[in-house]
């Protein structure tokens, strides 16, 4: 199955509810970072929040999302937007954990304590920043927390990564659902019966279960009105012309120091984990540039 995201609405548009199979874009993230177990869970479930988050987006509005634990992992970065583009980096990718007591990954230890910063660009001079603290180091529940305490939008948010064997992964995906103003308790008590009582979303990923199946199994009785389908990928929007004006920008000291003391400059994109060379001779046409 491709990765994809249905957005749709259910209780006459009192509630908003997203749900997205992400299992070949993390395996891609994990294959670029070269992360471990326990590294790819967390970094997996960044990324699939990452894409929900993104597709509420509209145009070409951007969101960066930074968990800055004082876990062994380091920060995890990831950014999107609304067409389905996701990527994003851990910084110490080689961290691996025996099972926790309930036989789960251990990312609460990988993470540790810290914060979780969301920056939305709107193409405008100002940016939207939010942070909170780090709740539980789980990601999904301190997404949660955000949601409810940076932008005032109930939510439940649900993300998941099964592991195989040999380090690729097995299933990943995720949802948010988001109490929209007037939706009543009835409403709310019925939500939170259903969530409480779902299983596993890797687990319905693992079994087939497409997006649209994830929510109905969530909702069950109820009609849902499903709106727009966006595919979901890994794409970095390094190349070597961006590489290149970042150079250019460094000024013509560095780049002449780059030329006497190493012959070149090697660059790697820390998203991606693409590599890009500058001979001598490329550097001496920027700094004719």
């Amino acid at each position: 199955m491709n990765d994809y995201i249905v957005k749709s609405t259910v209780f006459d548009g009192m509630v908003r509810a997203y749900a997205v199979i992400t299992t070949d874009m993390v395996e891609e993230a994990r294959r670029r970072q070269d992360t471990w177990a326990t590294a790819s869970a967390a970094l997996g479930r960044t990324l699939t929040v990452t894409a929900l988050i993104g597709s509420m987006m509209k145009g070409e509005d951007t969101i960066t999302v930074k968990i800055e634990g004082n876990g062994p992992l380091g920060a995890i970065i990831t950014d999107g937007n609304a067409h389905g583009n996701v990527r994003g980096y851990v910084k110490n990718p080689h961290v691996d954990f025996p099972l926790n007591e309930h036989g789960k990954l251990d990312v609460k230890r990988a993470v540790g304590e810290g914060t979780l910063s969301i920056v939305k660009d709107y193409g405008l001079k100002e940016y939207f920043t939010g942070q909170v603290p780090l709740v539980s180091g789980e990601i999904s529940e301190d997404f949660t927390y955000y949601f409810a305490h940076s932008e005032q939008t109930p939510s439940a948010v649900g993300a998941g990564v099964l592991i195989n064997p040999d380090h690729s992964i097995l299933a990943a995906g995720g949802f948010i659902v988001q109490l929209m103003p007037g939706a009543t308790e009835t409403i709310i008590s019925s939500l939170e019966k259903a969530i409480n009582e779902f299983p596993p979303i890797s687990t319905l990923v693992k079994e087939g279960n497409s997006p649209e199946q994830i929510l109905q199994r969530l909702f069950a009785n109820e009609t849902i009105n499903f709106h727009e389908r966006v595919d979901v990928q890994f794409s970095c929007n390094c190349s070597i012309e961006r590489i290149e004006r970042a150079i250019i920008g460094l000024g013509k000291e560095e780049i002449k120091n780059m030329i006497d003391e190493d012959g070149g400059a090697e660059i790697t994109c820390h998203f991606c984990n693409e590599h890009y060379t500058l001979s001598e001779v490329d550097l001496q046409k920027l700094l004719e540039k």
